[in-house]
This record gives C-alpha cells, structure tokens and sequence, in this order.
C-alpha cells in the first residue's frame, strides 16, 4: 500500500483475448486448481497494489466474480487497445501491467519490478535465454544465434503511468502494434530496466503450458 512516500500504484490485468492458441475458450477464465487464471493473477499482484482494474471481454464485465474492490474496463479488440483502456480507468502514478495467462508470479519479482519502475520509469521481469537458439531454414536446422545477451521477457512490467500513456498514444498514431508495453516504451529511446525473473511465471500458451500449469498449481496451492 502507499504511504506519504511511495507512489500510488495500480495493478493493470489485460484480460479480454480469446487465447485462440490454446484453444480451451478465454485463457483468463479456465479454472485451474479450482481458481481461474485471473484470480491467481489479481490474488498475487493485490497485496503489493492500492488497486486492481481488469480488462474484460464485452458482455463479461457483469458475469466475471472478482474479489471486492477489484474494477473492470471494457476491454479492446486488441492486448495494446486493453492495456490503454486500462491506463484511462486510473490515476495512479505507477502501473504493474501483468498477463492473466501467468497465473504464478512470486511475491519478490512483483516488489523488485514495482521498486524499479518507480526508480527508473520503466522496468520488465525478464529471464536470460538458456536453450540453443537457431533461426530455421524451413522446417531444417538453419543459422545459430549466440544466446549471449538475450533474454525472455515475462510479466509483470511496471511503468510510470505517464509514461506508458505516452508511449501508447506514440504507437497509436504511427500504426504500431507490440507484443508488449517495454516495446512501446523502448520505442522512445527510454531505457527499460531488466529484472530477473522467475521461471514458475511462465506464460499459458500451449497445451503443453496448460498440462504443467496444472502440475504446478499442486505446489504452488501449498506454499
């Protein structure tokens, strides 16, 4: 929570798409362990927020049970159109943007992405790339790419809150659709800080994420 000298800060949960990859209906909404994907994501961002506003899907916004105090925005046809309803629907001076579909997000990499946003602007968990990267060549084995350097982007990002307005309102007017908000501030020339993230935060994509998202879930419950 805030005091007289921490900034006010939001949790922002995009949660209107329709998680066509997985092909189990809206990822946000699948029950897993008997909670769905987006109250895993509000339960592990609302103590470390003064406030959780969710993007829902139209026609949803009435039927979606939400702990009390948690508001909702109509979301867009798009992650990048939700995540700017979003940014309208509050004031507070730091944003949290986390992705419903990672469900396990620790408690310490939410506090080092929210205390690196306030310091820096910008910052994004992150994990550095530990498998062998190649670009193919069809469906062959094609040129090497060194992994030194490289780094998988997770969620949550933080952000000044009129910073990522800015950003968003930058990609709006020259047409430009990111898959996600550090994009969009590093578009600006603004440095986007890395945080080491954690490998439980995995995003739900494939079945296969869905089958260990499943297995993990047991463990996590008991913690």
């Amino acid at each position: 929570m805030s005091s007289s000298t921490s900034p006010r800060t939001a949790a922002l949960i995009p949660a209107a798409g329709a998680g066509s990859r997985l092909g189990l209906g809206p990822k946000a909404f699948l029950l897993l362990g008997g909670l769905t994907l987006l109250a895993r994501s509000v339960a592990a961002l609302a103590p470390q927020v003064d406030e959780v506003v969710v993007a829902l899907p139209e026609g949803l916004e009435l039927d979606v049970e939400l702990p009390p105090g948690i508001r909702t925005v109509i979301g867009g046809a798009t992650r990048q159109a939700s995540v700017l309803a979003l940014l309208r629907a509050t004031d507070a001076e730091v944003v949290l943007i986390h992705d419903a579909a990672r469900p396990f997000a620790p408690p310490e990499v939410i506090a080092a992405v929210k205390a690196a946003a306030w310091e820096m602007g910008a910052a994004t968990a992150a994990l550095p790339v530990a498998d062998t990267l190649v670009r193919s060549e069809g469906d062959n084995w094609g040129q090497p790419i060194t992994r030194e350097g490289l780094w998988a982007v997770q969620t949550p990002q933080g952000f000044h809150r009129e910073l990522l307005q800015h950003a968003h309102a930058e990609a709006e007017q020259s047409g430009i659709q990111a898959t996600d908000d550090a994009g969009l501030v590093a578009r600006l020339g603004r440095k986007v800080r890395l945080i080491p993230g954690d490998a439980r935060a995995f995003k739900i994509t494939t079945p296969g994420d869905w089958a260990l998202a499943q297995a993990l879930a047991a463990f996590w419950d008991k913690k």
